[in-house]
């Protein structure tokens, strides 16, 4: 249906990672150096967001110029920080006087519980907008916001599989859209047949029936409910993060109804999702270059970023005890 593209194709765009393999945790940067416009659908219960109030159409900001993916829960959210000082060193922002003001957005995932204490900080922030600007490769699997990621998490930690970091991109005419997605859910992934790709494990190791996982999942939560302690009292361990990036001209209204949409390739490819154990999150980053249909950017953010679920899962390398899907193929 559509052609595919690379994310080199969006020269408004510049994409970093940085993170630590030790810690288990990064994150991941697209710079807008001119600005651009953006939006946000947050559906997870548990959300941990940097900024998004200001994306709602009826705020005043027209121009972002940057979103920040990244791991370590709301700890997490300090990469933001670090990225709004790089970008302002250099006179990337809004005018203020004789300041520079970017605009920094940003959404976390839950990687706490992988690898050696540890969370994105400035500093990681400030080294994945450097990597942005320099034209560092930006790859895929174990990498930025994905590093410590991990789906299937339906009967605990031990019976999940590692994720990681998707990218995907696809072309109609002049209109290109890509999304990339650190993909931390608490449910299996599904490919289009009704395969598990990926997910909660069995005592044998293989991928267990969505179904049968779920069934033992429903129970747990029950006994959980009935006890003094029950699991929503913690903070959310999961969630998916995503930004889906155009050249299409949008407006604020217009990116918000494509992010809302494209939560379809979420509950295509991840089941279950939207959970209060999750925060999924999607942003849409539009930097204006061509006239488009909204619904063709929604139908195509869709495809894109369901493809970069699957990428996600695809590329992750097993690590920190969990395998991946490659290794159990």
């Amino acid at each position: 249906m559509f052609e595919q593209a690379r994310l080199e194709d969006l020269t408004a765009f510049r994409f970093g990672h940085a993170q630590c393999a030790e810690t288990a945790t990064g994150c991941t940067v697209v710079v807008a150096p001119n600005g651009a416009t953006c939006a946000v659908d947050v559906r997870g219960g548990g959300p941990a967001t940097r900024e998004t109030d200001l994306l709602k159409p009826e705020n005043m900001i027209e121009a972002v110029h940057a979103v920040v993916l990244s791991g370590g829960s709301a700890f997490g959210l300090e990469a933001s920080s670090g990225a709004m000082d790089a970008l302002s060193s250099r006179d990337i922002g809004f005018p203020v006087e004789t300041a520079r003001v970017p605009i920094v957005v940003g959404a976390c995932l839950f990687d706490l519980l992988v690898g050696k204490p540890g969370h994105p900080d400035k500093a990681m922030g400030r080294k994945a907008v450097e990597a942005a600007l320099e034209g560092e490769p930006f790859g895929e699997g174990n990498v930025g916001a994905g590093t410590g990621a991990t789906v299937g998490k339906l009967l605990g930690g031990d019976r999940a599989m590692k994720s990681g970091f998707g990218i995907a991109a696809v072309r109609f005419g002049e209109i290109i859209v890509a999304a990339i997605v650190a993909v931390n859910a608490l449910g299996n992934i599904r490919a289009d047949d009704g395969t598990w790709l990926a997910g909660c494990r069995d005592k044998s190791g293989s991928i267990m029936d969505g179904g049968a996982a779920f069934e033992l999942a429903a129970q747990r939560m029950a006994a959980q409910a009935a006890s003094e302690s029950a699991s929503a009292s913690g903070p959310c361990t999961n969630t998916t993060i995503g930004a889906v990036i155009t050249n299409a001209r949008l407006s604020k209204a217009q990116a918000t109804k494509v992010s809302s949409t494209c939560h379809d390739a979420y509950a295509r490819a991840i089941k279950p999702v939207h959970t209060s154990n999750d925060g999924d999150t999607i942003f849409t980053f539009a930097s204006g270059e061509a006239e488009a249909n909204t619904d063709l950017v929604a139908i195509m953010g869709t495809e894109a970023m369901q493809q970069a679920i699957y990428r996600a899962v695809s590329q992750a390398e097993s690590a920190y005890g969990l395998p991946a899907l490659r290794d159990l193929a």
